[in-house]
């Protein structure tokens, strides 16, 4: 068996797409059946990243960003027009049927399964499209069903199931033959939050019993803090973040916001904060709700300490109760998405 120093190794990929120009207004569209110009799209722009067995890593980013073409490269889908990419140490476009015996996919929108098929029987048909041993699909039936309760409806047909049920059922097929990687596109779209629980608890048992490698997109945030330790940002087809979700909100979630019901919010109002604790205004600002006694404090937790501010506040005014809030990491990604890595900062 060949030996990989990494499950997923991606070496400068990139991705390009020519199209015909398109030319303005109705005489444009005319020229443009005639015009044998063509213009090129970078999908993906050189992007290296490897990925180790046994990690969750979410790979995510804006509509058209190029999380899917990357995910099309690792499959072996598309072929990359730079640049390598090897999964377990195969090149996936190169030998599609081999890799895809070390893949499952999960598309959140889409099905692998027969839709007037009972899913029993899909089943069975994927067993043998995998040649998957009478032993071996059993042991992995046992597990799955533990794990998924696939057979709450492993008889009826797959038209009929709940969304719901489907995701389960379209996982448990990904896993049927126990693959080494398992790429999820949006695997909790539309689903409510038991289910997307029991989807998430399902992933992350997968993961420790298999060590199974897993790539997840997906633009529910939530997804993404409960499985993902580390967390890959691509915008207009370049990587412009890779690491560890608690070092992304340290670096970019600068902003906290102290909440405190205040004795006397009378002798608040006026109180220049920012001067007290000698930083700009635009590092701390303030905000005094005098129906319920309430004072917000929002400002850079790079600058300016909780105890710092408490001693300020104190000073003025009997302090009766405090919250403390961290940026939330959806408040973080968007800002990325909107003014990049610098602009988040």
């Amino acid at each position: 068996m060949k030996k990989v120093s990494h499950m997923i190794e991606v070496n400068h990929i990139s991705k390009d797409f020519v199209a015909p120009k398109k030319y303005p207004g109705l005489r444009g569209a005319v020229k443009g059946l005639f015009s044998a110009e063509k213009v090129i799209k970078t999908a993906v722009d050189d992007i290296s990243f490897s990925i180790d067995t046994g990690e969750i890593v979410g790979y995510i980013g804006s509509n058209g960003a190029g999380k899917s073409t990357t995910i099309k490269m690792m499959t072996g889908i598309l072929v990359p027009t730079k640049g390598t990419c090897t999964v377990a140490g195969i090149n996936p476009s190169r030998s599609r049927k081999e890799n895809a015996q070390n893949i499952g996919v999960v598309f959140g929108q889409r099905t692998q399964l027969w839709w007037d098929l009972p899913l029993s029987e899909s089943f069975t048909i994927l067993k043998e499209i995998y040649n998957v041993s009478d032993a071996a699909y059993a042991e992995q039936m046992e597990f799955l069903n533990r794990v998924l309760a696939l057979q709450d409806f492993f008889d009826r047909p797959v038209r009929t199931l709940s969304l719901g049920q489907r995701m389960r059922a379209d996982l448990g097929a990904a896993l049927l033959h126990n693959p080494k990687v398992l790429y999820l596109d949006e695997p909790t779209i539309g689903l409510d939050l038991v289910v997307k629980d029991n989807i998430r608890k399902a992933i992350k048992e997968i993961n420790e019993k298999y060590q199974t490698t897993v790539i997840l997109t997906t633009h529910d945030i939530g997804d993404i803090e409960e499985l993902c330790s580390r967390i890959m940002i691509i915008d207009e087809g370049r990587k412009i973040y890779d690491g560890s979700l608690s070092e992304l909100k340290d670096t970019y979630g600068t902003k906290r916001k102290v909440s405190m019901e205040v004795r006397q919010p009378e002798k608040i109002k006026g109180l220049r904060l920012h001067e007290l604790l000698g930083v700009q205004e635009a590092e701390c600002s303030m905000a005094l709700n005098l129906e319920n006694s309430t004072l917000s404090v929002t400002f850079d937790k790079h600058k300016l300490q909780v105890p710092q501010l408490l001693s300020a506040v104190m000073a003025v005014t009997e302090v009766k109760d405090i919250q403390i809030q961290e940026t939330e990491l959806a408040e973080i990604v968007k800002e990325i998405y909107n003014h990049g890595v610098g602009g988040a900062a």
